[in-house]
């Protein structure tokens, strides 16, 4: 059955859902990221069904957020590379690491991944910023309010913001 879509939504978070498509799709993703590229290995990387693989690939790439380039000419074989489109992406998997990290998702052993800056070594993580400052905003300083694309609906969801 399929889930009705986010046409005409007035929300980014919705948009990006609909060009990522589904959990499968984040995970070949998040794979890319750290340079899967060939079909069998992604498939083997995520334990996904060569039918599902295959359609998620297709509409990653429909959605402009992967492209498929031809490696092996006899059998003809792709392999998938993120587009920037995709690569923007990579701060969704980032987000859900630290957050499934915080869960202890992975048990009490600690985060099957950890994430350094190559060139200090540094742990990295995810942040929310003030743009003109560059100072670390807490969680509990953010403050949605409507941009210039924000319709009634969203209007409407703001007046439940607690001050």
């Amino acid at each position: 059955m399929k889930s009705k879509g986010f046409e005409g939504m007035a929300c980014s978070i919705a948009g990006v859902l609909a060009a990522i498509g589904d959990r499968w799709a984040v995970l070949i993703l998040r794979d890319l990221s750290f340079g899967l590229s060939k079909y069998e290995d992604l498939r083997r990387s995520t334990g996904v069904t060569n039918a599902t693989l295959s359609d998620r690939l297709k509409h990653l790439e429909e959605n402009a957020l992967i492209e498929r380039r031809r490696y092996q000419v006899n059998p003809e074989r792709y392999e998938y590379i993120l587009t920037r489109k995709g690569r923007d992406t990579i701060l969704l998997t980032q987000a859900l690491i630290q957050v499934g990290d915080k869960w202890e998702v992975s048990g009490r052993a600690g985060p099957p991944l950890k994430f350094t800056n190559r060139k200090t070594g540094g742990a990295v993580k995810l942040a929310m910023v003030d743009q003109d400052t560059g100072e670390t905003v807490q969680l509990n300083d953010l403050q949605p309010q409507a941009g210039p694309g924000a319709d009634d609906l969203v209007r409407w969801r703001l007046t439940y913001l607690r001050s």
